[in-house]
């Protein structure tokens, strides 16, 4: 449920005429039974292709990003783009480096305000003032008072509380949504509607109020992953977020005085509301939570499917010993996660592995590059459920770790448990996949399968 910041487009044209990047490949052209002609000296090795950059959005890159990202990462892991002007970190210890370091700032809701078209500024204060609120757009010790009043209700432990609840939605919907030996879009029919199913249902959304609902969230993530791009899009996205905290502030009145058994409650039966947190602080932390609650869960389930189907010999594995879903949900965050970066702004000057970086200078954090490092993963592009190892960045790390890396990995799970144990005959449909245009996401717009 990590939630990301802002896209930061830059004009496509900029990179017109760039050279390709290139792979050099070397061999024998001659028969494989014919013996090698003597040569008098060894030739030297064919020099590797120069390093050129590309534009991260351009279509190619979007839809495979990780051999241009390694080669990125290989040229320099700390490298400045004066394309997408930003320091763009690749490499994982130095990203690392960059989570914990307090001259590397969250606070990103000005750039978002700068990017609103100026018909649009009219409708924009109240807006922005509650993505100020949000957890993930803050610093300690902001960040850190906002946090502790969600803490226990999103740990492992009360996460867990839902499990029975989750598997009987999973197969419930699987049962009405894909009937085995039809055909159906896994986006469709479960990987979207089932993780807003069990967040509204967990943070006290009545199920007549889901369309209203999902519908302002939708626009909301327009607004903060930057799809809005033209001011009648920027006001319904601004309206949208105005309504979702307009919405759940009264929910949040109704709860106090009539509380059930939903998040809303829970945190409320805390005491800390209107104490070391306002309740309007509250109300703007939930638009926060209401937002993140499907985006990065949905994409999940349907990275996760996609990279067990394209690997047989992974997915027979976990058929095989479905105790490695846990393992399979944890290699697909690292190997192709639901986000590629997040985007940091430099607090003050600071050295990043020897280079300067200057106050208000822009870090785009590559966690999809990161997450392939050959210093840091063995044989990095391999999808391997038996890993073993969740030292992945899919989630974060320290302080702003994604406080719901829980409900991700039950929800994730129990779809893909049972998809492996109940679907046998599981497979893709042939055609080429497409990726929503997205610095920050890395969700596709459909898996069409055969049930």
């Amino acid at each position: 449920m990590t939630v990301l910041t802002t896209n930061t487009h830059t004009n496509p044209a900029a990179t017109a005429g760039t050279s390709p990047l290139v792979c050099p490949v070397t061999g024998r052209t001659g028969p494989a039974s014919a013996p090698p002609a003597p040569v008098a000296r060894t030739s030297p090795p064919a020099p590797a292709a120069p390093f050129s950059e590309r534009y991260l959005l351009d279509p190619a890159v979007n839809a495979d990003p990780y051999g241009y990202l390694n080669s990125l990462r290989d040229h320099d892991p700390v490298y400045w783009s004066a394309m997408h002007r930003a320091w763009l970190v690749t490499g994982h210890a130095q990203l690392m480096h960059c989570l914990r370091a307090p001259a590397v700032s969250a606070e990103r809701v000005r750039p978002l305000m700068d990017a609103v078209p100026e018909g649009a500024r009219e409708d924009a204060e109240r807006a922005f003032g509650i993505l100020s609120r949000w957890m993930v757009f803050n610093d300690a010790p902001q960040h850190r008072r906002l946090r502790q009043v969600f803490q226990e209700q999103f740990a492992a432990r009360s996460i867990g509380r839902y499990r029975a609840f989750v598997e009987r939605a999973t197969r419930a919907m699987l049962t009405r949504r894909a009937v085995p030996g039809r055909t159906g879009d896994l986006v469709a029919d479960i990987a979207r509607p089932l993780p807003a199913l069990v967040f509204a249902r967990w943070l006290g959304v009545p199920q007549a109020h889901g369309p209203s609902f999902w519908y302002w969230n939708a626009r909301v993530g327009d607004l903060v992953l930057g799809a809005a791009q033209e001011e009648r899009e920027y006001r319904t996205s601004l309206q949208s977020l105005v309504n979702l905290d307009d919405y759940l502030a009264d929910l949040v009145k109704q709860r106090r005085a009539d509380p059930k058994d939903d998040l809303v409650s829970a945190v409320l039966a805390g005491g800390q509301i209107g104490k070391s947190v306002s309740e309007e602080e509250f109300v703007g932390m939930l638009t926060q939570m209401a937002f993140a609650g499907g985006e990065t869960t949905s994409n999940l389930i349907v990275n996760a499917v996609l990279a067990l189907l394209e690997h047989p010999e992974q997915l027979a594995a976990v058929r095989e010993d479905p105790a490695l879903v846990p393992m399979a949900v944890e290699e697909a965050m690292r190997f192709d996660g639901p986000s590629k970066m997040s985007i940091r702004t430099a607090a003050r000057d600071f050295d990043l592995d020897g280079r300067p970086v200057r106050a208000e200078d822009r870090l785009f954090l590559v966690t999809a590059a990161a997450n392939r490092d050959p210093a840091r993963f063995r044989d990095p592009d391999t999808f391997d459920v038996r890993r073993g190892s969740a030292s992945h960045l899919g989630f974060g790390f320290g302080a702003h770790f994604c406080i719901g890396a829980a409900f991700a990995r039950l929800v994730a799970g129990a779809v893909v448990d049972v998809l492996v144990r109940e679907y046998p005959g599981l497979e893709l449909l042939g055609g080429q996949h497409t990726w929503q245009p997205s610095l920050l996401n890395r969700a596709l717009t459909a898996l069409p399968v055969r049930y």
